[in-house]
C-alpha cells in the first residue's frame, strides 16, 4: 500500500512540477480557447501530482542519473514530464477530434 504522507512539501513538488509542465507546454503548443487551455492546464495537474513519482524515478533509471539527482528533483522532473505529456497527448487528441469529425460531417 502507498503511503500517502502528510508533508505539505511533498505535495507542492508535485504540484510545482505539474504547473511548470503546462506553463512549458504554452511555449511549444497555444491552445486555441480559453476552455481548451483550462481542460489542458487541469488535466496535466492532476496528471502530474498524481503520476509524478513514479514517472520521475523511472525516467532516473533510464537516464542512469538516480545517484546524481535529490528526490525532489526526481519529483519535480517526473510531474513535469507527465504533465507535458498529459498537455501534448490531449492537444493531439482535440485536433485530430476536430478533423475527424469535419472530414466525416
Amino acid at each position: 500500500m502507498a503511503d500517502l504522507t502528510q508533508d505539505p512539501g511533498f505535495w507542492m513538488e508535485r504540484a510545482a512540477g505539474a504547473s511548470a509542465g503546462a506553463a512549458l507546454s504554452l511555449v511549444y503548443m497555444l491552445p486555441r480557447g480559453t476552455r481548451e487551455a483550462a481542460a489542458r492546464f487541469g488535466t496535466g495537474l492532476i496528471a502530474g501530482v498524481i503520476f509524478g513519482g513514479p514517472a520521475g524515478v523511472w525516467l532516473a533509471q533510464r537516464l542512469g542519473v538516480t545517484t546524481a539527482l535529490s528526490p525532489s528533483e526526481v519529483m519535480l522532473t517526473g510531474a513535469a514530464s507527465v504533465s507535458v505529456t498529459a498537455w501534448w497527448g490531449l492537444g493531439l487528441i482535440e485536433r485530430l477530434a476536430r478533423r475527424w469529425g469535419r472530414e466525416k460531417g
